[in-house]
């Protein structure tokens, strides 16, 4: 079957409407639980060293085996949108990770409660690329930056639910009453998802193409996938942007503003909160300046990352050890800005892949961030042990993986642009994957190309700006 037959039916934009964002609230809901079960351990992490009898380091190992499978299953998870279609996928993740929080709410030792972790990050690697999956077959193309932005947002408000209603909750009714009645949220979810969501609105399902399956199948949407350099690019600019934030907010940020600031428990939990609230503010933002200016990308991504460096350095530098509250908030407020700028490394993976290798160059692009953050929250644990809690050289670890991330943006960012200009001027096909000579010209055509803005930046409309926390 020809590129163009088997793309008929993604000729034309989905529609929207109230329907759209009816089944759009369905699938994010399903992603704000697995947010606050992914978060709620960083507001016990005390607790949870005083239950278990862990150090340091078993307790970060919590949050790292759950990062680590989470990232491992983000290309299986992209593949099995691509060929099963959304609502299996989420339903599949709603079940495994409420089995998770139920499972971490009664474990009564640390071998089973790592077990229970494992289950949730399994689970709730589904429901992210399922839900910008949704995002990408119920609204038109142009609306791509913005459905990411606000689906990263609905995820931050998860994390806000962790930090004001689970810890308060945990404190006052203990360990097993507030996980195993956090878990009842996931059944909730589960009910409107299996009665009620649809994969996308009648006349734009999936081309054929995508629901073939087989090694052959596999292999081909990760090379196709991963010779594109705008995956490439989208993969390092999460990778450089999420992780100061997520480690901050999932397991760090609390001992350390206890620890080592010498804040009381409900003065950081309110630091906490100002991230979450930064980033829903700064996701709204990111999203508008996107959706109309592409070429700010790259001056966001970089810019975040410059500022998040320089805040945390005058944090970790400052003279006696405790931060004056006024840099610390300044601090958090920064950090708000890591998940938005994550969020822009989609905004390149879009519009490189054609609809049906888009659940792949999603997952491809998710594992930055989270191989980041996991590998950061095992050395941060290790240093603080090694270091006898000096948090200054545990924390010093983020300007390693922030200096490796902008060198790797550097190099790839002409190809990637310059490529995604081409495709946009029609002179390179939105259907065939990246061959090295074209890359090689592309890198050779002279100064960086302007990338059009993600509506109208290739032939097939659901090609470009769709499909991105």
């Amino acid at each position: 079957m020809s590129a163009g037959s088997a793309n008929a039916g993604q000729l034309k934009d989905p529609p929207g409407g109230g329907k759209a964002v009816a089944v759009w609230c369905i699938g994010v809901a399903v992603y704000f639980v697995a947010v606050i079960f992914r978060t709620s351990l960083g507001v016990a992490g005390l607790e949870a060293a005083d239950r278990f009898h862990v150090g340091a380091s078993a307790l970060s190992t919590f949050s790292l085996l759950q990062l680590l499978v989470y990232a491992g299953m983000q290309v299986p998870v992209g593949l099995m949108v691509d060929r099963l279609g959304t609502k299996k996928v989420l339903t599949l993740g709603a079940v495994l990770f409420t089995a998770g929080q139920l499972g971490f709410a009664l474990s009564p030792s640390y071998e089973m409660a790592l077990a229970a972790r494992a289950l949730l990050g399994c689970g709730d690697a589904m429901t992210f690329i399922s839900v910008l999956r949704l995002g990408t077959r119920w609204f038109p193309a142009r609306r791509g930056p913005l459905m990411a932005q606000l689906a990263g947002l609905v995820g931050m408000a998860g994390n806000l639910v962790s930090t004001l209603v689970l810890a308060p909750v945990l404190h006052g009714v203990g360990w097993t009453a507030a996980f195993a009645g956090s878990a009842v949220a996931g059944l909730v979810v589960l009910v409107p998802l299996v009665l009620f969501l649809r994969d996308h609105p009648e006349g734009h399902g999936s081309a054929p193409a995508a629901r073939t399956g087989g090694a052959g199948f596999v292999r081909r949407q990760i090379r196709e996938s991963w010779s594109e350099p705008g995956t490439r690019l989208g993969l390092w600019v999460h990778f450089t942007t999420q992780f100061p934030a997520m480690v901050f907010l999932l397991l760090w940020g609390m001992p350390f503003l206890i620890e080592a600031q010498g804040l009381t428990r409900t003065t950081a939990g309110g630091l906490l909160t100002l991230v979450v609230a930064s980033n829903m503010a700064l996701g709204l933002v990111y999203g508008q300046i996107i959706g109309r200016r592409p070429s700010s990308r790259i001056p966001l991504a970089l810019g975040t990352v410059g500022l998040t460096a320089l805040l945390w350095g005058a944090v970790l530098a400052f003279p006696g050890g405790h931060a004056p509250m006024w840099l610390l908030i300044t601090l958090c407020l920064v950090l708000g800005g890591c998940g938005p700028a994550s969020m822009i490394g989609f905004d390149f993976a879009r519009p490189a892949n054609p609809p049906e290798r888009q659940g792949t160059a999603s997952g491809i692009t998710n594992m930055g961030g989270f191989i980041a953050s996991m590998t950061t929250l095992l050395t941060v644990g290790v240093l603080l042990d090694a270091t006898g809690d000096d948090y200054r050289v545990a924390f010093s670890t983020v300007f390693v993986l922030q200096a490796l991330g902008v060198t790797r943006i550097l190099r790839l960012r002409r190809a990637a642009l310059a490529r995604e200009a081409a495709r946009g001027r029609g002179t390179v096909p939105a259907q065939a994957p990246v061959p090295a000579p074209a890359q090689a010209s592309v890198r050779a055509s002279g100064p960086e190309a302007e990338p059009r803005p993600r509506s109208t930046a290739c032939p097939l409309p659901e090609s470009a700006g769709r499909e991105t926390p």
